[in-house]
C-alpha cells in the first residue's frame, strides 16, 4: 500500500484534522516536519473554509502544544517528524503510535511515544505519525533534496486527501 493509500484509509471521516510539524529547523533534515507543515500551511491559505484544518509549528518541543490541540478537539491528529528507519533518505512511513519504541525520533525534548500516550489518553481522535528518513542532521547544513521532495509530496497528499474526503475538512 502506498503512502497516499495509507494516508487515504486512515483520514477517512475526518471531521477535524490538526497537522503537527515537528523538527528543528537548524539540523538539516530534522526541519522535515517543520517543511511538511510550512508548505500545507503556504497551500491551504487561499481555502477560507479552513477552519476545520488547523497547522501547528512544534519544532523540538511538541508538547508545549497539546492545550491547542486538545482545544481544537480534532478527530484526526497528523505528526509529521524525521525519524532513522533505516531507510533511504526521503523515505516517509506511517507508524502506529504502539510502534514508536524502536524508532528514533531527531531532537525533542520529549520522547514521541510519551507525547502520543499522553494525547490519546486526554482526548479520543486518530493519531497518525508520518516519520521522514533523515540523510544529514548536521547542525548548520541545510535539508537535503531528498527530504525537502518528500515534504513537498507529503504536504500535497494530505492537502490532496483532505480536499476530496467524503466529509470534506477544506471543502
Amino acid at each position: 500500500m502506498t503512502l497516499k493509500e495509507k494516508l487515504q484509509s486512515k483520514l477517512k471521516g475526518a471531521g477535524k484534522v490538526t497537522v503537527l510539524g515537528v523538527g528543528s529547523q537548524l539540523r538539516a533534515d530534522d526541519a522535515a516536519g517543520m517543511l511538511v507543515a510550512s508548505y500545507l500551511q503556504k497551500s491551504c491559505k487561499k481555502y477560507p473554509q479552513a477552519e476545520n484544518l488547523q497547522i501547528l509549528f512544534g519544532e523540538t518541543a511538541p508538547e508545549n502544544l497539546t492545550g491547542e490541540i486538545k482545544a481544537f478537539k480534532p478527530t484526526h491528529l497528523i505528526i509529521v517528524d524525521a525519524a532513522d528507519t533505516g531507510k533511504r533518505a526521503g523515505t516517509a512511513l506511517i507508524m502506529e503510535p504502539g510502534e514508536l519504541a524502536g524508532i528514533s525520533f531527531c531532537t525533542h525534548q520529549l520522547p514521541m511515544n510519551i507525547l502520543t500516550d499522553y494525547l490519546l489518553k486526554s482526548f479520543k481522535c486518530e493519531i497518525i505519525i508520518v516519520g521522514i528518513q533523515p540523510k544529514t542532521l548536521v547542525f548548520g547544513k541545510s535539508v537535503s533534496r531528498s527530504v525537502k521532495a518528500a515534504a513537498k509530496e507529503i504536504s500535497a497528499t494530505i492537502k490532496s486527501i483532505i480536499l476530496t474526503s467524503a466529509r470534506g475538512v477544506l471543502a
